[in-house]
C-alpha cells in the first residue's frame, strides 16, 4: 500500500496470518499442486513450482510435505485436480481487487468470492475489468536498519529493476517475476535475508482510503483470505498510517 512502507503492511498483517498458518499451507500444497499438473514436478526447469516451493520453506514447511505434495501432483500418489481461476472486482471507495483462486469446484468458489464481495458493500466485475491497472513483480522487503548503500549495490549487481527506500526507513527490492528466485538467492547469499519476500501484484494507481472505508476494505480481505479457494488478494487500497493504526486498536 501507497502511504506506508511494505514493511509496515506485513507487520499488520503477520499475527492475523500466523493464526491461520494450517490454512496458509493448505493454500500452499494447492498452488505446488497446480504448479507441478501445469510444467512438470522439476523445479529446475519450472520456475513456477520453484518460487512455490522457496514460498513454502520460507514459512517453515517441512520439505516432506512439499515432496508428498510433488509425487501426488505428478501422478505418483493419488491427488486432487484444481483449476486456477481469477476474479476481479471492486472493493469500498471502488478499489480494485483481484482474488486468486484455486478450485476443485468453480460454482462453490464464485459464489464464497461474490459473498465475501457483497458483505462488504463491493462487487464482483467482469474480466478485465481491473487487471489492466495491475503488474506483476517480486518484492523483497528489509526491516529498518538495513545499510542501505550496501544493499542497493547488491541488489542492482544481482539483477534487481529498483530499490526503494520507504519514509520508516525500510527498503524493498523489486524484481521481474522471472528474475525474483535468483535475486533473492544472491541476496541471501550477500548477507540480506529479507523479511518478507513474495512474488505479487502491484497497482499503477491507488486509491486513498478514509477510515471508515478503510475498516470495511481490511474485512472485505479477511474474507476472501479465509475462504480455502482463496490464494492471493490484491489491490490498489492506500490506507495511511494513522488510519491503519486505529484498525488495530
Amino acid at each position: 500500500m501507497a502511504g506506508h512502507s511494505k514493511w509496515a503492511n506485513i507487520k499488520h498483517r503477520k499475527a492475523g496470518q500466523d493464526a491461520k498458518r494450517g490454512k496458509v499451507f493448505t493454500k500452499m500444497l494447492r498452488e505446488i499442486t497446480v504448479a507441478v499438473k501445469t510444467s512438470g514436478p522439476d523445479a529446475a526447469s519450472n520456475p513456477t513450482l520453484r518460487t512455490a516451493i522457496d514460498k513454502a520453506l520460507g514459512a517453515n514447511m517441512r520439505r516432506d510435505t512439499i515432496d508428498t505434495a510433488i509425487k501426488k501432483a505428478s501422478g505418483a500418489l493419488e491427488g486432487v485436480n484444481y483449476e486456477t481461476i481469477r476474479y476481479e472486482g471492486y472493493g469500498p471507495g471502488g478499489v480494485a481487487v483481484i482474488v486468486d483462486c484455486l478450485t476443485d469446484n468453480r460454482n462453490r468458489t464464485v459464489g464464497e468470492v461474490r459473498h465475501a464481495f457483497t458483505k462488504a458493500g463491493g462487487n464482483l466485475g467482469t474480466d478485465g475489468s481491473v487487471a489492466y491497472m495491475f503488474t506483476k513483480i517480486g518484492i523483497l522487503s528489509y526491516a529498518p536498519g538495513v545499510d542501505e548503500d550496501v544493499l542497493m549495490e547488491a541488489a542492482l549487481e544481482s539483477g534487481a529493476d529498483d530499490v526503494m527506500t520507504n519514509e520508516d526507513g525500510s527498503i524493498d527490492v523489486m524484481t521481474t517475476p522471472e528474475s525474483y528466485l535468483a535475486v533473492k538467492e544472491a541476496l541471501v547469499t550477500a548477507g540480506f535475508e529479507p523479511d518478507n519476500a513474495e512474488v505479487t501484484m502491484q497497482a499503477a494507481t491507488m486509491a486513498e482510503l478514509e477510515a471508515e472505508d478503510a475498516d470495511k476494505m481490511m474485512k472485505l480481505i479477511d474474507r476472501l483470505e479465509d475462504l480455502d479457494d482463496v490464494q492471493n488478494v490484491y489491490s490498489n487500497a492506500d490506507i495511511s498510517d494513522e488510519i491503519m493504526e486505529g484498525l488495530d486498536s
